[in-house]
């Protein structure tokens, strides 16, 4: 990687070329092309696969009856939004900052063997020729002898001692313990806020629902915790393989429980449990073989590195969060059949965000680990790859979407007046697929700079502008207006990503040399 870091100088100034660099290599399956889909395939695979065992559950409970039905629609829903506060900060934190250390440590390491080749006696100085040291290996060096916080080696056992790792699972217990506590003692209250009040017949399901998996709380974040570890060491294939593992264990316990022992609503909490459980064990299993999880101290652990960070995104889930659910709230004002047609649009939107978001863990993890050496040859050569890629994407799901739904509404309802609305919606479902795919690898690449600051800030600006066109829009145009907000929102995401790269600011500032 040195030798790209000494060669990177193609003349070009202006940093909006990164989005045209090499666009013919774009599905060119070289070095880097491979690396991509190594990471991004597993990623995306194990996005879609607790969704699908999700609507498993929800097939499931649906035969019990309709009111566990919607009870239970409710607990999730409560408990997703909970969780979502916590885990997208920690997820995303522990990937970058996991994917930098873990670099550092390799080239620690290269410049410890290096040193220990010029210096070992048995070595002439024919052989150590054979082992050049650049400037880039130098700075290393001194960044490990320096006592430099990522100063990472490997322990007597030969796994790798990585502060954010043990820092992440830390945290993440801490983070579900806490959830699962505020969730059972304040289950009444939280339930009764989303409009489940306590003489509602769906009250005491939901209550025995949301209590019940509110104790899996705990191996949620951890598992999450880890997948974010095995994110920055690159390696997607072993949280697939858990979470599969998982969800399958899941849908087999789901009717033991529910229909063999009868235990209804709280036979599916309990498997659900099970299998977070399970997915927390496997992981940590695999992670103890690579990374020695027992930190030697306490100052070696980065805990104020991971809050500080993690509150800047914490900001942005929030902002993010309450653009999508105003949108739902103003499409539920319109009445039941806008709301329904909405909701089948919006799960369609936001579905195809999970391809995306394989690409996005893909350059956020790679690029984390070329900023950490400094390759900015490679990081650029990164960049212009996944967003190229993710414009090819948008473009496909445009096309298969604008087709798709337009036969595959009815799989959804037969209700003529909400089939019609679902047709007036797919315009604006298919066209934004490239500007989506673009702001969520986008995302990606902002984080894999460690750009935390700008994603948030950028985010909060971008999310007022988005609530006041949301509501003036609403109010004019109804269904229609809603949309064209949504369509608005997710071009300014795109935007404010264009902007941080294409002015060359920031991380990004090596563009303008």
């Amino acid at each position: 990687m040195a030798e790209k870091d000494a060669t990177f100088s193609d003349g070009r100034s202006i940093p909006l070329f990164i989005f045209f660099k090499d666009f013919r290599s774009v599905f060119k399956l070289d070095e880097l092309g491979l690396e991509i889909a190594r990471i991004a395939l597993p990623a995306a695979l194990a996005l879609t696969a607790d969704p699908v065992a999700s609507l498993v559950d929800t097939a499931f409970i649906g035969q019990i009856g309709a009111v566990e039905l919607a009870a239970v629609g409710v607990a999730i829903a409560l408990f997703n939004q909970v969780s979502r506060i916590a885990i997208f900060p920690l997820v995303s934190v522990t990937t970058s900052f996991v994917a930098e250390e873990d670099t550092i440590t390799k080239d620690v390491a290269d410049c410890k063997d290096s040193e220990s080749l010029e210096n070992g006696s048995s070595l002439d100085s024919e052989n150590k020729m054979l082992i050049p040291q650049t400037d880039s290996d130098k700075k290393m060096c001194k960044l490990e002898s320096g006592g430099n916080s990522f100063e990472i080696s490997k322990t007597e056992q030969g796994k790798k001692q990585i502060a954010s790792a043990s820092s992440a699972l830390i945290i993440g217990a801490v983070l579900g313990i806490l959830q699962a506590a505020f969730l059972i003692l304040a289950a009444k209250p939280l339930l009764s806020f989303m409009g489940v009040k306590p003489d509602s017949e769906m009250s005491y399901p939901a209550q025995q629902y949301l209590k019940l998996r509110s104790l899996g709380a705990p191996a949620v974040l951890l598992s999450l915790a880890m997948q974010g570890v095995f994110r920055g060491l690159k390696d997607t294939k072993t949280p697939l393989y858990a979470t599969v593992v998982g969800d399958l264990a899941n849908i087999v316990l789901d009717p033991i429980f529910m229909f063999v022992f009868k235990l209804g609503v709280r036979g599916a909490a309990i498997a659900h449990v099970i299998s977070q459980y399970l997915i927390s064990l496997i992981l940590i299993w695999r992670l103890k073989q690579e990374v020695n999880l027992i930190p030697p101290s306490l100052k070696y652990l980065q805990f104020e590195r991971f809050i500080k960070n993690g509150f800047l995104l914490l900001t942005r889930v929030i902002a993010v969060t309450f653009c999508v659910t105003l949108a739902a709230s103003m499409a539920a004002r319109l009445g039941s059949t806008q709301m329904a047609a909405f909701q089948v649009c919006l799960q369609v939107w936001l579905a195809t965000s999970l391809l995306a978001d394989g690409l996005a863990v893909a350059g956020q993890a790679i690029l984390a680990s070329a900023f950490a050496r400094k390759d900015y040859s490679w990081a650029t050569a990164t960049a212009s790859r996944v967003l190229q890629l993710g414009i090819a994407l948008g473009l496909v799901l445009a096309v298969v979407l604008g087709f798709g739904l337009h036969f595959g509404a009815r799989i959804f309802t037969e209700d003529a007046g909400v089939l019609h609305l679902i047709g007036v919606g797919i315009p604006f479902v298919a066209a934004t697929q490239p500007i989506n795919t673009l702001a969520f690898v986008f995302d990606g690449v902002n984080f894999g700079a460690s750009d935390f600051a700008y994603s948030a800030y950028s985010m909060v600006t971008v999310a007022i502008i988005s609530i006041i066109t949301l509501l003036a829009l609403c109010s004019s145009g109804g269904f229609v207006g809603i949309w064209t907000a949504l369509t608005i929102y997710m071009s300014l995401r795109a935007f404010a990503g264009f902007w941080r790269i294409g002015t060359g600011t920031g991380p990004w500032a090596f563009l303008r040399r």
